[in-house]
């Protein structure tokens, strides 16, 4: 049985105290004399801007679908999938982990400066405050929800005491002396020192109004998700940018820009309303402790719904929850050690430089996971899934990308070095997941997107003419089982190249309502050959009564929008009682103006050891298609240095010059710097030629011609003489339509 809290106490409770966090004690004031109110202004609305946005996005995103616990992490994984939001999803826990000793930090910072005789205990301090925070974490979300009611009464109170006083202190003689910027050095009094600048000071507040993470967190013991995420984050952000504009004026016209500047805290506690310092002080210590309990119950649900997700399989044990309240205690643990390990080692001098940079890649977390949301929400919006049907209605795919690039603008202006940090980790993250093999199975609107470019990409090409410099393999090579005929397969996708296509045919043979439920079982085959051995190629099965048929169905239909089969791949036939209907396969793959491959597969070439490919040029016809196919190859690191030569037999002396010369000039016209000529003088049959001069080469590529009915037996004859004993030989019957040489004969 899981909690079922409601809007105000499950997402705007948590959200608000930690939006109302140290900052607006510590740092709001120093802001204002530096960037001026109308400085302070801006920066307050950009920054809002940017969680304004997230919030729309998350609005968006979870009132489209049912939201489980993962906060962050389900809406992101949900949409840009389990990779990316498995990585995003660890960077988070690791993040809010760390960010509760560093709040406890803070609480213990403002204790001792309020009351300098506890500084001695400061450890002792932190530590303790640990504890309770796990205790109360430990006894239920029910009753961390209710200390946080307790909490946020004290900074309530604290807000209306220091507002209240700069009501007292306000004039707009104030507030027009402290308009305009004025910018000091960072470190006052070096005159050697840069100046503060609008963005340095846009980072030293940014962290301010963020925190809407805190509410979102709790997405698992919610009552209603759907309706509870949207109002109480965008409530909170509401609430949060009042109160902090309301700061900003009343502050500005109330306090001199030295105070601002020097004292911004002590302005605060000793101006507070009828001398009510002490719940100023109270104030920084509820703003440090909710942060700090927000932390505590957000990390160990994050990671317990990317346990649940299966991703990893050693993170499984954290996945469990207790019977009352499916609370993430085993997670929850791992959070108090962290803690406890972070703050015994903070108590060593010598790192707090290094717990700073720590901090800077905690927030990079936080704002990548708000750009992570609205990058989610705008994919869903923008690539029109029939699906995305939000009940939110206030969103547009705009704001989201607004949201996105924004938070990505922000992170390197608050500071690059972090940044690029945070960015690095999530690489290696998002890296290890995708090399275990993940047991999550659920839907992302990554295919939605993809699909929605794809289809618009096929209507601009269908527009435009297809030209034969434009020409690529797209490659149907006749696989049948490819358990069987794996060289087939493998010189198929490397005649492809990764220039273009290639599909994987298998035709089913037989009574096609008695196969159908084979079709599925022949898909999945080819799937999982393609994945065990690394291809980049897709599955076609059709269901035929003749094998004939199913070749003729497949070169036709094979097809996405204007990109259909130009490279037709058979393996050689040599079945004398067969040859009618091999014949006749070819025969239809040319009539349909595809160009054919036919592979006579020896063995497959020794990997890291010099190889050559032997092209016979015997005419334009085919010899185009033939010279690119051979460049093809030895764009395969299978083919790393590879020579190709190009032979012409001639019958005396005197064809010699003249055939050399030829082949020289067709070589640098098509821009082949692997390929030499090489003319044999000989009138021998070819096939001694052949055997004579490519015995040793590695592949060899000859063309061919379909050969009339009454010819066919002879023709499979004098291949199976071209062919017995020979290496590796791939047989091209060209369409014509690569065009390699058309600039030659133009």
């Amino acid at each position: 049985m899981r909690n079922l809290f409601g809007t105000f106490g499950g997402v705007f409770t948590p959200s608000i105290l930690t939006i109302l966090g140290v900052i607006m004690f510590m740092r709001a004031n120093f802001v204002v004399a530096q960037a001026g109110v109308i400085g302070a202004l801006a920066i307050l609305l950009l920054s809002k801007l940017l969680t304004l946005t997230s919030s729309l996005s998350i609005a968006a995103i979870s009132t489209n679908m049912p939201v489980r616990g993962g906060g962050s992490y389900f809406l992101i994984s949900r949409v840009l999938g389990a990779e990316f939001g498995g990585a995003i999803g660890l960077a988070l826990f690791f993040a809010l982990s760390l960010s509760v000793p560093f709040y406890i930090l803070g609480f213990a910072e403002a204790l001792v400066l309020s009351v300098p005789s506890l500084a001695p205990y400061f450890y002792v301090i932190t530590l303790a405050t640990a504890v309770i925070l796990f205790s109360v974490a430990f006894s239920g979300a029910g009753w961390a929800i209710r200390t946080q009611y307790f909490i946020m009464v004290f900074l309530f109170l604290a807000i209306a005491a220091f507002l209240g006083g700069a009501v007292q202190h306000f004039s707009f003689g104030q507030l027009q002396e402290n308009l305009a910027p004025a910018y000091t050095r960072v470190d006052y009094g070096n005159a050697a020192a840069p100046y503060f600048t609008f963005w340095s000071i846009f980072a030293i507040y940014f962290p301010a109004v963020t925190g809407i993470d805190a509410g979102l967190n709790m997405s698992g013991d919610l009552r209603d998700a759907g309706k509870s995420i949207p109002r109480g984050t965008l409530a909170a952000v509401g609430v949060g940018f009042i109160i902090y504009l309301a700061q900003i004026i009343l502050d500005g016209g109330a306090y001199s820009r030295d105070a601002l500047r020097t004292m911004p805290f002590v302005l605060l506690k000793d101006n507070a309303i009828f001398g009510w310092s002490i719940l100023v002080v109270l104030g920084v210590v509820a703003a440090t402790l909710s942060s700090a309990l927000g932390s505590f119950l957000g990390a160990p649900r994050v990671l317990q719904a990317v346990s649940r997700d299966k991703m990893i399989q050693f993170l499984q044990f954290f996945s469990k929850g207790t019977p009352k309240g499916d609370e993430p205690r085993r997670a929850l643990f791992l959070t108090f050690f962290i803690t406890i390990a972070v703050l015994l080692w903070a108590g060593n001098e010598s790192g707090g430089a290094a717990l700073n940079g720590v901090a800077a890649i905690i927030s990079m977390f936080f704002l990548y996971s708000y750009g992570m949301i609205n990058l989610a929400a705008f994919i869903e919006d923008f690539s029109d899934i029939p699906s995305f049907r939000p009940r939110f209605h206030f969103f547009h795919w705009l704001i989201s990308l607004v949201g996105a690039v924004g938070c990505l603008i922000a992170a390197i202006l608050i500071n690059w070095l972090a940044a690029s940090m945070a960015v690095l980790i999530i690489i290696l993250l998002l890296w290890y997941i995708k090399t275990r093999r993940l047991q999550a199975a659920f839907g992302d609107s990554r295919r939605g997107f993809i699909f929605n470019a794809i289809r618009n990409n096929l209507l601009r090409m269908q527009k435009l003419v297809e030209a034969p410099k434009n020409w690529r393999p797209t490659v149907l090579v006749f696989s049948g089982n490819p358990d069987f005929r794996e060289t087939l397969v493998t010189y198929a996708v490397w005649l492809e190249a990764k220039r273009g296509l290639v599909y994987l045919a298998n035709i089913l043979v037989g009574d096609f309502h008695e196969l159908v439920p084979r079709r599925p079982a022949a898909i999945k085959q080819l799937d999982q050959f393609c994945q065990e051995k690394e291809i980049s190629a897709f599955p076609v099965v059709v269901i035929a009564e003749e094998v004939e048929q199913g070749v003729s169905i497949l070169l036709q239909s094979t097809l996405v929008g204007p990109i259909r089969p130009n490279l037709a791949v058979f393996g050689w036939s040599g079945k004398k009682d067969r040859v009618h209907s091999f014949i006749n396969q070819l025969r239809a793959a040319a009539e349909l103006d595809i160009s054919i491959v036919l592979l006579h597969a020896v063995e497959l070439p020794v990997v890291h050891k010099s190889k050559r490919i032997d092209v016979w040029w015997r005419g334009q016809k085919n010899g185009g298609l033939m010279l690119l196919l051979a460049y093809l190859l030895t764009h395969n690191w299978e083919w790393q240095e590879t020579t190709i030569r190009v032979i012409r037999q001639v019958e005396n002396e005197a064809g010699h010059k003249p055939a050399q010369e030829a082949l020289e000039k067709l070589i640098y016209a098509i821009r082949m710097e692997a390929a030499t000529a090489e003319i044999v003088v000989s009138s021998e049959p070819f096939t001694e030629v052949l055997h004579q001069h490519s015995q040793d080469a590695d592949c060899i590529l000859l063309g061919f011609d379909i050969p009339e009915s009454e010819n066919e037996a002879q023709w499979q004859n004098n291949y199976f003489g071209l062919l017995n004993g020979m290496p590796t030989t791939i047989l091209v019957n060209s369409s014509g339509a690569e065009g390699l040489l058309t600039d030659l004969t133009a």
